[in-house]
């Protein structure tokens, strides 16, 4: 049976990297051990973490100054783990609300030293991106979530505020192109385009490091990390054996630059029925609309959980919105297929015809 799978994450991955992992948890490189089995440290493992973070480096086409690094804690270890390493009592930060998860990484940065909240758009429930705002030139950093996944909007194009720049990329790291080299450090949760949960990657410039005025735990540095070729203490090794294998993938894929092709037109195609269907709506400013997840509510809010019954009927799963916010929500991720979008729209196109609208 296939299953057309919409969830915002952990989220779907390509087939060939689940017919590879189930191969390697059986016999990781015919070494007669499990992936889930072999250390971390050993002959085995250690060309799996130097591929994982060559793949990123050329994926993103990195500069020198940057190191790539594999973490535990997933992003919301990075809400933390950011300000502690670069913001000392005393200075500011500018942060961009424009969501859930920035705002956790607001609470986060103001433990360690000054916030100043330069934007929000949560005076109408965050469905546009805020814009023509002003960045104080003396902060020590912008942290901007690049993609919102509750809300379905995402930054079109990336701010240039004159200071160094910090992004939460976990729900569009390479699904288009980009200059990452304007960023200072890029952090993302793997779990949505680059592999599975359990493990974060974290891009961070060197320069960037080594101004914090305070004691950083050990396992907190960034610096230890970098230090220790990201294996200072026992990585979450399936997790990134994994996000090795999805960024083979999207290489042979053409990289960013072929998959902000693909992203496009899936995106394109499902908008263009929500917004000719007239049991659909999204609330999203156009301009800011997500190409990673797509969030809309029905006209008729009677006829939300029938369609949603009527989705999983046809074996459409995921598309239940946050629940914070309601409707619907399909993710387009890296490794959605087309024709589970197509699936979708002519679901939805036969849902209206049901209910009298076709």
């Amino acid at each position: 049976m296939q299953v057309h799978n919409f969830n915002a994450g952990p989220s779907i991955l390509p087939n060939e990297v689940l017919y590879q992992a189930s191969k390697g948890i059986l016999d990781f490189e015919g070494s007669g051990m499990s992936i889930l089995e072999v250390s971390h440290r050993g002959k085995e493992f250690t060309p799996v973490m130097e591929e994982a973070r060559a793949l990123v480096r050329e994926l993103m086409q990195l500069d020198d100054d940057f190191e790539v690094l594999f973490l535990h804690g997933g992003a919301s270890t990075q809400f933390m783990q950011v300000p502690f390493n670069l913001l000392n009592s005393g200075e500011t930060a500018a942060y961009t609300d424009t969501g859930v998860w920035a705002a956790k990484a607001i609470k986060e940065a103001r433990l360690f030293g000054e916030v100043d909240v330069v934007c929000s758009g949560k005076d109408d429930q965050y469905h546009h991106i805020p814009k023509n705002f002003s960045v104080p030139p003396q902060a020590r950093y912008l942290h901007i979530t690049t993609n919102n996944t509750i809300y379905g909007t995402q930054w079109a194009s990336m701010p240039d505020p004159g200071i160094p720049l910090v992004a939460d990329m976990s729900s569009d790291i390479l699904s288009r192109q980009l200059d990452f080299n304007r960023f200072s450090l890029i952090y993302a949760g793997a779990q949505k385009n680059t592999g599975t949960a359990g493990v974060a990657l974290v891009m961070v410039r060197k320069s960037f490091l080594g101004e914090a005025r305070r004691s950083i735990p050990t396992i907190l540095d960034y610096r230890v990390h970098i230090q220790n070729g990201s294996v200072f203490n026992t990585p979450p090794v399936f997790a990134i054996y994994i996000a090795m294998l999805t960024l083979r993938w999207l290489k042979a894929q053409g990289g960013a630059a072929a998959l902000e092709k693909i992203n496009e037109r899936k995106a394109k195609l499902l908008y263009d029925e929500i917004d000719n269907n007239p049991l659909f709506h999204c609330p999203v400013a156009v301009e800011d609309r997500s190409r990673m997840n797509v969030c809309f509510v029905a006209t008729r809010p009677e006829l939300e959980t029938p369609f949603l019954d009527f989705c999983k009927k046809e074996n459409i799963v995921g598309i239940k919105g946050h629940r914070s916010s309601g409707g619907f929500r399909a993710s387009l991720y890296n490794a959605m297929p087309e024709e589970s979008v197509q699936v979708l729209v002519e679901a939805m196109r036969e849902f209206a015809r049901q209910h009298g609208e076709g």
